[in-house]
């Protein structure tokens, strides 16, 4: 095959083991051999739709087998996949579509309403999937004679946006190499097996599903099992029923499971590996899983690294407690001060990142990819320290991101939303602590003069124009915010003033 991309993983595992079961979700399960199939057949629909090399195809939907099936049909066709969050609000999902230039937009169902809403400017070429003339009609029509279109590891693969400090999301660039090199790392490190049933409750739109559990157990030949909706319970049920062997989840999603009142009966016997990250992971989250003889293993990545970046191991969990870990196999990590001089021991310093797992670059943004990707490195505005064994440990970030239950929320997308309310004069939008989410949103707010807004009015017109997730849970009212003499606020002052929830 001319294809060396991840497209052509399901006809290569399909070449080795056709009768082996690659993914369950919803009420379907399929067979390396049927799923090499159905990709082949939605590669020729695609095609069939004006898809070429290089394309961008956007997939709108919870994790389901038909997701899998559109991403490696995309990856056949040279073309390029678009994953778009379930929780976008309406004016996001315009923006990712039009940002991207997408081609064509899959969809499930429950989004019917967000896609009619869209304007023509923003309006790709639609495929539904269900229902009269939609994705399962086009499959059934379509060629299952094989696509070997040239694709090579340094192809772009994928656009994940992420958001960020300038208030607007920005699509990584991810190639076909840096996924590829990312899943050997895990496989390296993380000793995924043959035999691996793999628990994907995170939505497949974040890059760690996706490159950390959903993709390595692929491609070692395994069974992935697809959750729409995460939900304690039946995580819990799955991993009994299922006998899964490894799952991922952020911090919140691991307390919700030790947390329900099932976890001290469920029999957790054929979990194996258990992984963690999304953002810091509590002390008293590792002490519940290691009370269980659970293997809990985190690290530290980012949708830019596709994404891995630091792993701490099984071995290490307690001796190294806190510690995100050392660098991947095939990834370089320094811990680097202003002038990009290496820290010492317990110095704090900027985390950069090298490898053949590190994006090409933002989409369309040339500036801001100057900005991160510095003479092959990538900087990521996380500080760390690093401990005299070579264990970094994630102690804040230069970047203003608040990391709530594993989202990134970047305030500068919230006060620019916040800042069109015709009663806001100006905000600052800050990261307080929260028992359940580890960190949320407090805006604090100046308003007009002769205005008095509810926090309820500011935070229903926040709900109407971005996803729920990065919408504040609190809003303080202030006379001023404290600015530089440039006119920039100080977020520093704002946060001794109201970083209390």
């Amino acid at each position: 095959m001319r294809n060396r991309g991840l497209g052509s993983w399901p006809v290569r595992r399909a070449r080795m083991t056709p009768a082996a079961v690659a993914v369950t979700g919803g009420d379907d399960s399929l067979t390396y051999g049927r799923l090499a199939e159905r990709a082949t057949r939605a590669a020729w629909t695609l095609r069939g739709l004006g898809v070429a090399p290089g394309d961008r195809v956007a997939y709108l939907g919870p994790n389901h087998p038909v997701y899998l099936e559109v991403f490696f049909a995309t990856g056949l066709l040279g073309a390029v996949f678009v994953p778009l969050s379930t929780r976008s609000a309406a004016a996001e999902l315009e923006y990712a579509l039009t940002d991207s230039g997408a081609a064509i937009l899959v969809h499930t169902g429950e989004h019917d309403a967000l896609v009619a809403a869209l304007p023509g400017a923003a309006r790709p070429g639609i495929v539904r999937v269900g229902g009269p003339g939609g994705y399962e009609e086009l499959l059934a029509a379509a060629s299952v004679e094989p696509i070997d279109e040239p694709v090579a590891l340094d192809d772009d693969c994928l656009i994940m946006y992420t958001s960020g400090s300038t208030g607007r999301p920005k699509g990584a660039v991810l190639t076909h190499g840096n996924l590829t090199w990312n899943c050997v790392n895990v496989l390296v490190e993380s000793d995924v097996a043959a035999d691996e049933v793999t628990l994907v409750a995170a939505p497949l739109f974040h890059a760690a599903a996706l490159g950390m559990v959903c993709l390595p157990t692929l491609l070692k030949g395994g069974r992935v099992v697809l959750l729409g909706k995460f939900d304690p319970a039946t995580v819990l049920e799955l991993v009994e029923r299922e006998r899964v062997t490894r799952m991922f989840g952020v911090p919140t999603m691991f307390d919700a499971l030790a947390a329900h009142p099932r976890w001290a009966a469920a029999d957790l016997s054929s979990v194996r590996t258990l992984l963690c990250g999304g953002s810091p992971v509590p002390h008293s989250t590792i002490r519940r899983y290691l009370d269980r003889g659970l293997s809990f293993v985190q690290g530290y990545g980012m949708t830019e690294a596709a994404p891995g970046v630091l792993v701490l191991d099984r071995d290490h969990a307690e001796s190294k407690l806190g510690s995100a870990g050392v660098p991947s196999f095939f990834t370089d990590v320094r811990v680097v001060d202003a002038e990009g001089t290496a820290v010492r021991p317990g110095e704090r310093g900027e985390v950069v990142v090298h490898g053949p797992n590190v994006m090409r670059g933002y989409w369309n943004r040339p500036e801001a990819t100057a900005d991160v990707l510095r003479d092959g490195w990538f900087h990521s505005g996380d500080v760390a320290t690093v401990d005299a064994d070579g264990y970094v440990y994630i102690v804040d970030r230069l970047k203003d991101v608040i990391i709530s239950g594993g989202e990134n929320i970047y305030p500068a997308e919230v006060e620019n939303e916040l800042c069109r309310h015709p009663a806001v004069a100006a905000c600052a939008v800050i990261g307080v602590p929260d028992d359940r989410w580890g960190e949320v949103g407090k805006a604090v707010v100046v308003p007009v003069d002769g205005h008095r807004p509810t926090s309820g009015e500011l935070l229903e017109f926040l709900r109407e124009r971005l996803a729920g997730f990065k919408v504040p849970k609190y809003v303080a009212f202030t006379d001023e915010l404290p600015t530089t003499g440039s006119g920039k606020i100080r977020k520093a002052e704002v946060r001794a003033r109201h970083g209390r929830s």
